[in-house]
């Protein structure tokens, strides 16, 4: 079992937005910008990929940041300090690959921030110039603003609705950089499917070569079950083993957003469910924790 040793809010209490710190030594000392992990909370709970924030070496934990939408998430949401995480699987999917390549573009919609972030880190440790751009719907929604500031040489923000620094699209603000004189060499976008779609599509324009991570649905996360396959380049890959991170450029998004919608009513059935009686699994969770 993997213990949590700090949980915190970010934003209003009411987004579900959670940021929990995990001690697993192996995990902090091996993982890579990029990487993910798949955990259940419990022994019943389903297999959930989320990607790895943060991690400390020294102290042997590695942050997860996730939104609590659905019932997994809700679940892992409840938990607190000192409560065990009944399986955790990583790190996973291979690293962002990192080397100079002048100046970087990375860019966080939403919950994408998070794992953004260490991809910057990364690139601004091996010498680039990193140029971070983070949005989401509204002030509320926007996370990690002041870590992305230390791991970028220039932040810029964006909201949806205007309630912070601007209005617009992290696409509208991508424009006004590229349109500098400063040449770009390499735009990061991790964040919704129709972000990431249309910041590919912006850069395809551009000649700018672009990565995009992705997270299909997901079950084993070792690359035998094929349920996380998606189309890049006219063939066949699998999200787990040969991503999650891919040319932008070549990415069928259609089918990645229908694929994604597959268990969209299930998925509403099952928060239903769990909002009315959660008593089963919260004991289910309680009585793990008894062994701590």
């Amino acid at each position: 079992m993997f213990k949590i040793v700090n949980k915190s809010i970010l934003g209003k209490e009411e987004t579900g937005i959670y940021r929990i710190v995990i001690d697993a030594p192996r995990i902090a000392r091996t993982r890579h910008a990029g990487q993910f992990v798949v955990l259940r909370t419990n022994e019943q709970g389903e297999r959930i990929p989320l990607t790895i924030c943060d991690a400390d070496p020294v102290a042997g934990t590695f942050t997860l940041v996730f939104q609590a939408v659905g019932k997994s998430t809700m679940q892992l949401g409840k938990m607190n300090v000192g409560d065990n995480i009944q399986d955790v699987l990583g790190p996973l999917g291979r690293p962002t690959h990192i080397e100079n390549y002048g100046t970087v573009v990375c860019i966080g919609g939403g919950i994408g921030i998070a794992p953004v972030h260490p991809i910057a880190q990364a690139m601004k440790q091996a010498g680039n110039k990193v140029i971070s751009i983070i949005g989401a719907r509204s002030k509320d929604l926007l996370i990690l603003e002041e870590e992305m500031r230390r791991a970028s040489n220039e932040l810029l923000v964006t909201t949806d609705d205007g309630s912070y620094v601007r209005k617009g699209f992290t696409s509208d603000v991508l424009k006004e950089v590229i349109n500098r004189p400063e040449k770009i060499d390499l735009v990061v976008a991790i964040g919704p499917v129709p972000m990431m779609r249309v910041i590919s599509d912006i850069t395809r324009s551009y000649g700018i070569k672009t990565m995009v991570s992705l997270n299909p649905i997901m079950l084993d996360a070792t690359g035998m079950c094929g349920v996380c396959r998606v189309t890049v380049g006219g063939k066949t890959q699998f999200a787990c083993v040969d991503g999650p991170e891919f040319d932008g450029h070549l990415v069928d998004f259609g089918e990645l957003q229908k694929r994604l919608t597959t268990y969209l009513k299930d998925e509403k059935i099952a928060v239903e469910k769990y909002k009315h009686n959660p008593s089963c699994v919260d004991l289910a969770i309680a009585a793990q924790n008894q062994t701590k």
